[in-house]
């Protein structure tokens, strides 16, 4: 990647009348800042974001496919589950070491320069991953996977916040959570409708022609709405937040191990990386004080309504992806479903998802986050305790239920949540706040895959003590019930956490932007 200016041009930001009527106030700000903003007669930036979107939610799929797969690797590679699991946990490190970065990189490079390299970089991964001889060298494939995936995601929403007026955001994020939400939800059902017919290597083939086809319209028709500055790169901060992200992740993966006896290695690593997150914090502090170029900006934290709102998002995802973790275990060992089975359990449920997200963000555009947020809160709730009910008596269709409320709520709370995040900060901040909220996604993923397995592994042990003789399911089942009435716990805490939230926030952006361009 470099920092020119393509040849082409620029992509002017947007047609709207709102950046039209701001353009020349917004001019001496954005220079002043090293970002020179395009010409704003460009009329086609819904384009832009749905090509974004489209290669968003092919990268993003990615990161849940294998866990049907799982087993099938096992076999394949003679490794055990605490192996096998880094397929997974290697890919949400990777992304939350390299997102803190791209506040950065979004001011530094040019957005086909980075669109190119995100998509050139998975495509990469994807090949090798197809191919892989071995498990050490599917795990670095998908490293790079990961890495690619990474900058897609941000990109997306800084390119939202960037040319979508507030008062439309709202909308244009519904679309967005089909890629944050429905992805991952329908990752199982597409590796295990392809382990049933195929092998496990064509749940990488197949992606293969997507994100060909991704990164050619992109390469063609992907212009540039802001010129890059040239910001110097803190790589004190990089190494820090590296160490401090990554360790994070590993300690929390390692967490699952509790029934076994402390991983005493892991639980130091994890202090350790938690030293080295607070070093990072300070470290960010102390540069913007100075009015020097953080790597990642934490001024957003600062913000009541931002904090609240990305609580609310990482209790969502750490129970999201709790369930995706214990959701194929349930149906494979306990119901004796097959992967094609287990993966359409979670299939009307992310459908529900993508068709919910349009009509979730025009909900928020004209009422606030009010009549979303409770009442996701309470689906969220209502989904652990059906959860937490189920045995190996219970039928499918009950598991499928539950499935279809949990992601519902998840969608009723995604979208107003991420929208009122960001619209509770400065907009030359946009990028550094997304940042933020992605990288702690990340954490949270991980986070709600340890302890929920840690708690199903705690709970099955103690059950086969006290039960002596009880068959393996009766154990698992038991194990798994534990570990959502824990999701019944988390989600009575966003319920609580719900009611503190503002929700007038949308009504504070005019006055903010009208205040900012007052000091320009």
């Amino acid at each position: 990647m470099n920092g020119s200016k393509d040849s082409d041009g620029t992509l002017q930001s947007t047609s709207f009348e709102h950046h039209e009527s701001c353009a020349s106030q917004h001019g001496a700000k954005h220079q002043s800042r090293g970002v020179t903003p395009a010409d704003s007669r460009h009329s086609k930036p819904g384009f832009l974001i749905g090509v974004l979107v489209t290669a968003a939610f092919v990268v993003i799929l990615n990161e849940t496919t294998l866990t049907v797969a799982l087993p099938v690797l096992m076999g394949e590679f003679s490794i055990d589950a605490d192996q096998a699991q880094w397929l997974t946990t290697s890919f949400m490190i990777t992304m939350a070491v390299i997102i803190p970065t791209t506040g950065f990189v979004m001011q530094r490079f040019t957005l086909r320069a980075i669109y190119s390299f995100a998509l050139l970089t998975f495509l990469a991964g994807t090949i090798v991953a197809s191919f892989a001889p071995s498990f050490v060298v599917l795990l670095f494939a998908r490293i790079v996977q990961a890495s690619g995936s990474a900058l897609v995601i941000p990109l997306l929403m800084t390119t939202i916040m960037r040319l979508v007026p507030v008062e439309r955001r709202g909308s244009v994020m519904g679309f967005v959570s089909v890629v944050i939400a429905v992805a991952p939800a329908v990752g199982p059902t597409f590796s295990g409708l392809v382990l049933e017919h195929l092998g496990w290597r064509w749940i990488f083939i197949l992606v293969v022609p997507l994100v060909l086809i991704a990164l050619l319209v992109g390469v063609t028709q992907v212009k540039n709405f802001e010129k890059p500055s040239r910001l110097s790169l803190d790589v004190l901060s990089v190494l820090v937040s590296a160490v401090g992200f990554a360790g994070t992740i590993y300690g929390l993966a390692g967490m699952s191990q509790l029934a076994e006896g402390v991983p005493w290695d892991r639980v130091v690593i994890l202090v350790v990386a938690l030293a080295f997150l607070g070093a990072f914090f300070a470290r960010q502090k102390k540069m913007v004080a100075a009015n020097k170029q953080p790597l990642l900006n934490l001024t957003p934290l600062a913000n009541r309504e931002y904090k609240l709102s990305l609580c609310l998002m990482l209790i969502s995802f750490s129970t999201l992806f709790g369930f995706i973790i214990l959701m194929p275990l349930f149906g494979q060992n306990v119901l004796g479903l097959s992967e094609l089975q287990t993966g359409l359990v979670s299939l009307p449920g992310g459908l529900l998802m993508g068709l919910a997200g349009p009509f979730v963000g025009k909900l928020y555009d004209a009422n606030g986050i009010r009549v979303l947020i409770i009442p996701g809160s309470l689906m969220l709730l209502l989904a652990m305790c059906g959860f937490s009910s189920l045995n190996e008596q219970s039928s499918v269709w009950l598991l499928v239920a539950c499935t279809m409320v949990l992601n519902l709520g998840v969608a009723l709370m995604l979208t107003p949540l991420m929208s009122n995040a960001l619209a509770a900060v400065p907009h030359d901040l946009a990028s550094h706040g997304q940042a933020i909220l992605n990288t702690f996604q990340q954490v949270a993923g991980g986070a709600g895959t340890a302890i929920f397995v840690a708690v199903m592994t705690f709970g099955s042990a103690s059950y086969a003590k006290g039960h002596v003789g009880v068959n393996g399911v009766e154990i698992l089942s038991h194990g798994i019930h534990v570990a959502f009435l824990l999701g019944v716990v988390i989600s009575i805490i966003a319920l609580l956490i719900s009611v503190f939230l503002r929700f007038d926030v949308l009504r504070d952006v005019p006055k903010r932007q009208a205040a900012e361009s007052a000091a320009k």
